[in-house]
C-alpha cells in the first residue's frame, strides 16, 4: 500500500514505522555510544554509534527514500555532509564547481581540499558549453548549485548529467534550496545529492545536521568509509528533529512557496528594490529548464538594493525576520550575503559574479505574508 502513496503522505510515511518492540509512534532516541554484543564473534547489526545508530539509520531510510535513492547518510552538519562528499576526489583529480556557490564550499574548497591537490575551476554551469571547455583530463566530477545561492541561476541538470556520462564524470549538486520536496536530481541522472538539513528539512533553526543520498553501490561505499573514519555523524537526537522535521516538510514548503510567490510579486513594484531574483518568474534566466525539473520555484527571494547602505539600512528597519546567515526557518530570514552566507569569497569575485553589497537574501517563512509585506514598508520610503 506505501508504495502507492502520493507525495505529501510519503513524507510523513518515509522512515520506518514506530518502535516494534512497543508500539511507540515515533521512532526511538537511541542515546547510547555502543552495544552489548553478548558474546563473540559479534552478530548484531550494532556495534558503536559512529558506526550505525539505529535512530540515525531511520533518518536515513527516509531521506534515501524521498530522493528516490537507495542509499541515505546523515552527518553532523551542511558542510560535513559536503566535505564528505567532496573526499570523492583524489590529490591530482580536478572538479569543476557552480560559480556561485555557497560561500562554505568556496571556502572548504580553497582553504582545505586545495592543501591536498584536489584541483578545482569555478565555472558557470548555466551554460554548458563554458563546462565543456573547463574540463581538463584529470576533471573527476561537477559540483552544482540549482538553484544558486544567492542569485538563484537555474543549470539544466538533465543536460549536465548526460554531459558527466559521456566524460566518465561524477556529478553533485546541493539541493538545499529545492528540497526533495520540489526537486529530485537522481531521477534527473544527478550521481551524488547534498543537503543541509539544518534548513528546509529540519525547518526550525533548531539542529544542525547534513545529508546524501545516491543510488549507485561503489559510491555509498566510499561515503560510508568517509562517515565512519571522519566520524562527522549525525547525533540520535537531532537525528530524530530531523525526522520530524521531514513529516511536516510537504506543508511547509508549500506555504513557505505560496508566501515568496506574493511576495516576489509585490517586492518587484517597491521604490528602491533595483532587481528581485526568484524562479517563479517567467523572465527569469533559466525559468523554462526549472519548470521542468522542478516542481516549484521555492521560498528564497533575492533583492538588490543598489548598495550596502541600502541594503544595511532595510535589514535594519524590519522587526519581523530573524537576522542571520541561514535559511529554510518556519520564521523568514533576511541574510546579506556579501557579509554573512558569503563572507569566505574575496570581495572582487563576489563583485565579478554578481553578488553585491546591495544584496539581500530572503528566506521567507509561514507568517502572514501581509505583516511581511507591512514589515518591509521602508523598501516604499
Amino acid at each position: 500500500m506505501e508504495r502507492d502513496l502520493k507525495e505529501k503522505s510519503l513524507y510523513v510515511h518515509a522512515g520506518p514505522r514506530g518502535d516494534k518492540y512497543t508500539g511507540a509512534v515515533n521512532v526511538p532516541v537511541y542515546l547510547t555510544s555502543t552495544f552489548d554484543q553478548e558474546e563473540l564473534p559479534a552478530r548484531k547489526p550494532y556495534e558503536y554509534s559512529r558506526g550505525q545508530n539505529p535512530t540515525r539509520e531511520a533518518l536515513e531510510q527516509a531521506i534515501a527514500r524521498l530522493e528516490g535513492g537507495k542509499y541515505g547518510f546523515a552527518f553532523s552538519s551542511g558542510m560535513a555532509a559536503i566535505s564528505t562528499a567532496l573526499c570523492l576526489f583524489a590529490t591530482g583529480e580536478h572538479v569543476l564547481v557552480t560559480e556561485d556557490c555557497y560561500g562554505g564550499t568556496y571556502r572548504i574548497l580553497t582553504k582545505f581540499f586545495a592543501r591536498y591537490g584536489v584541483e578545482f575551476d569555478f565555472v558557470d554551469t548555466t551554460d554548458l558549453e563554458q563546462v565543456k571547455k573547463a574540463i581538463k583530463p584529470n576533471t573527476r566530477g561537477i559540483f552544482v548549485e540549482s538553484p544558486s545561492n544567492p542569485l538563484m541561476r537555474i543549470t539544466d541538470l538533465a543536460a549536465l548529467s548526460q554531459l558527466a556520462r559521456e566524460k566518465g564524470l561524477i556529478t553533485l549538486i546541493d539541493n538545499t534550496f529545492a528540497t526533495p520536496y520540489l526537486q529530485k536530481p537522481l531521477a534527473l541522472g544527478i550521481d551524488v545529492v547534498i543537503h543541509s538539513a539544518t534548513k528546509y528539512i529540519g525547518g526550525h533553526s533548531d539542529l544542525l545536521a547534513g545529508l546524501i543520498v545516491v543510488n549507485d553501490e561503489q559510491l555509498a561505499r566510499q561515503i560510508k568509509l568517509v562517515q565512519m573514519a571522519f566520524g562527522a555523524v549525525l547525533s540520535p537526537f537531532d537525528s530524530y528533529l530531523t525526522l520530524r522535521g521531514l513529516k511536516t516538510l510537504a506543508i511547509r514548503m508549500e506555504q513557505q512557496q505560496s508566501n515568496a510567490r506574493e511576495l516576489a510579486l509585490w517586492l518587484r513594484d517597491r521604490k528602491k528594490v533595483k532587481r528581485v531574483y526568484y524562479p517563479g518568474f517567467s523572465d527569469h534566466p533559466g525559468a523554462e529548464i526549472h519548470q521542468r525539473q522542478a516542481r516549484g520555484p521555492g521560498a528564497v527571494i533575492t533583492i538588490d538594493l543598489g548598495s550596502e547602505e541600502e541594503a544595511i539600512a532595510f535589514i535594519n528597519s524590519t522587526s519581523i525576520p530573524v537576522i542571520g546567515p541561514s535559511l529554510g526557518g518556519v520564521e523568514t530570514i533576511i541574510t546579506h550575503p556579501f557579509s554573512m552566507s558569503h563572507a569566505g569569497i574575496p570581495a572582487e569575485i563576489k563583485n565579478r559574479l554578481g553578488i553585491t553589497p546591495g544584496l539581500v537574501r530572503i528566506s521567507v517563512g509561514i507568517e502572514e505574508v501581509e505583516d511581511l509585506k507591512q514589515n518591509f514598508s521602508a523598501l516604499d520610503r
